[in-house]
């Protein structure tokens, strides 16, 4: 009889062990949030300054997969991030129409810029619009950089060409480097060539680059972000109430006078500009 009681103890030990090991897994899980992002956002060192904040403030550890809004946007679709900082509007627009996002807040902007060597082989500095830029790149055979990876920057460039009436791919002076921004800039400037940035990347870089501003200020450069939280409702697994909080993180106040003055010590200006609560009419979306 006492074995059996014995028995019955140690079995109720082991199962309260296994139920106190289940649930601190789970509770460690909930405490990880997966971020799909662009390049920029890392390459630019935003993410460096906000998210230690958002961590040290929420509990939450943070594991950041930067690629183009596009891998982002594909991940979103297949359960496989919680949230994504992305900037691709047109794209965006998709991802929600497919009920792959439960939520969508605007957070900021910057803008494109076209950059290019000193020498400027297409003599495009200083032309007002995008499309002319490229309509001269074009027909000087001067080599652009395209990232060529279905990122927001990706979908901003294809816009151009087709705005220039310019089929650029499969040309010779045309290449995709399938890389980052950060590393797109790097081989733009090994190979003295054009591509197309965003402001807060090229300005974090600039200095090791030998690259420079040519075009700039066409309102069809103008880049916008979103914070999209994943829909949990076909993703169970996803981790709705740290992506809440991160979303919530993003457009709060205090996170975007933190975006409005990230870069002013460095560069004189803003990388970014807050855009938490405003119309979308109100820059042109």
């Amino acid at each position: 009889m006492k074995g059996k009681v014995r028995f019955s103890h140690g079995l109720s030990v082991l199962a309260m062990l296994v139920v106190f090991a289940l649930s601190t897994t789970a509770g460690a899980a909930s405490k990880n949030l997966i971020l799909a992002t662009t390049t920029s956002t890392q390459d630019s060192g935003l993410l460096d300054v906000l998210l230690p904040v958002f961590e040290k403030e929420s509990g939450y550890f943070v594991k950041t997969i930067a690629v183009g809004s596009g891998q982002a946007m594909a991940m979103g679709e297949k359960g496989e991030a919680d949230v994504l900082l992305v900037h691709s509007p047109e794209a965006e627009k998709k991802f929600m129409d497919k009920g792959a996002g439960s939520s969508r807040r605007l957070v900021m902007h910057n803008d494109f810029i076209i950059v290019g060597p000193a020498g400027d082989p297409a003599k495009i500095r200083g032309v007002k619009t995008s499309a002319e830029a490229f309509k001269k790149i074009a027909h000087s055979g001067s080599i652009f950089l395209s990232r060529g990876d279905n990122s927001g920057t990706h979908a901003k460039e294809k816009g151009l060409w087709k705005s220039a009436a310019v089929s650029a791919e499969g040309q010779k002076w045309y290449q995709q480097t399938g890389l980052g921004m950060g590393q797109t800039l790097n081989v733009a400037a090994e190979k003295k060539g054009y591509t197309l940035t965003d402001r807060a990347t090229y300005l974090s870089m600039k200095k090791n680059l030998g690259l420079e501003i040519l075009v700039e200020g066409d309102a069809k450069l103008l880049n916008i972000y979103h914070v999209i939280e994943v829909n949990p409702a076909k993703w169970p697994k996803v981790n709705s109430p740290a992506a809440k909080a991160f979303a919530d993180f993003m457009v709060s106040k205090r996170t975007q006078e933190l975006i409005g003055r990230f870069g002013v010590d460095k560069f004189g200006a803003p990388l970014f500009f807050p855009d938490a609560g405003k119309k979308p009419e109100s820059l042109g979306l």
